[in-house]
């Protein structure tokens, strides 16, 4: 996993004098899920060496995650406020200025890191000025390693949306899997139907796309079929990490089951597609019954 590691200070009907601070940012909450669910994983990502660094650090750790990658950053983490509302959907603020997530450099980057597969997506490969780095570096892992893309959308930090657009078009175009929500859909492509974008991705040459649509469950493409998965049953506390969880359990089935590596996931079946939908579709359902990004081990699926 590459990306930001950041902390979420959630705010509880509306009492925002006691916030509660979860470990968040949506490639560190990948690599968490992977961590727990026993697949083994490794995190690159810019850690700050403040108080929030810290417990970044130790959540990761407690997860069975590698820290041997983390780059030591001397900025402050980065913040996101986020308002739950009585139904568990969350809406974020973020502060980001000169914060540690977003500053990557060439040299911080291993140049061949021998690894099966590489998820990113979201903010850290959207900003300015790492975004750019982080989007070369996987470029140019992607002729033989899977690379694995969520957009994970933030309209509020992004700018022009026709200069995103682009952006995330170059990265589904070296991406081997992609995984995005219809809400992201609707804002990055909002004339498009999600149906023709899946086929025209799986037409250049994608291997597996899935659409999530929270309750309704997902749209799926692969081994030359489409067709939809139902959402696990949940009891609603939240939404946090549930997309993160969500990816974290499809890559964990991939990996489980032989198909994650790029030589691997070009035979990957329809048949395996949905088993893979279905358990991360079970992954995300126990997120959403706990407050924030808090994904099962893989003995609570069990």
């Amino acid at each position: 996993m590459v990306g930001e590691a950041l902390v979420d200070l959630e705010v509880v009907a509306a009492d925002a004098r006691h916030p509660v601070a979860h470990p968040g940012g949506s490639p560190m909450n990948v690599a968490v899920a992977l961590g727990r669910l026993g697949t083994e994983t490794a995190f690159l990502g810019r850690l700050s060496r403040d108080a929030f660094g810290k417990l970044l650090r130790t959540h990761l750790a407690e997860s069975d995650v590698n820290l041997g990658w983390l780059v030591d950053a001397p900025e402050p983490t980065s913040l996101a406020i986020v308002s739950v509302s009585s139904d568990g959907s969350a809406t974020y603020a973020f502060h980001t200025g000169g914060t540690a997530d977003w500053q990557w450099r060439t040299d911080e980057l291993p140049r061949e890191p021998g690894l099966d597969a590489v998820h990113a997506g979201s903010l850290a490969l959207a900003l300015e000025p790492g975004g750019p780095v982080l989007e070369r570096w996987l470029a140019g892992l992607s002729t033989g390693t899977t690379i694995s893309l969520d957009p994970n959308v933030r309209p509020a930090l992004l700018g022009d949306r026709d200069a995103y657009r682009e952006r995330v078009e170059r990265w589904i175009g070296f991406a081997s899997i992609v995984k995005v929500s219809d809400e992201d859909l609707a804002w990055i492509w909002p004339a498009e139907e999600p149906e023709a974008l899946a086929e025209s991705w799986m037409a250049k040459g994608r291997k597996l796309v899935v659409i999530t649509k929270g309750g309704d469950g997902s749209l799926v493409w692969a081994g030359g079929e489409s067709f939809a998965v139902e959402a696990a049953p949940v009891d609603m506390v939240d939404t946090i990490g549930a997309g993160d969880s969500f990816s974290g359990g499809l890559l964990d089935w991939l990996s489980r089951n032989g198909r994650l590596r790029r030589e691997d996931l070009d035979g990957l079946t329809a048949a395996e597609a949905r088993a893979a939908v279905l358990f991360a579709s079970k992954v995300a359902s126990v997120t959403c019954s706990r407050a924030g990004a808090n994904p099962p081990r893989r003995a609570e699926l069990e």
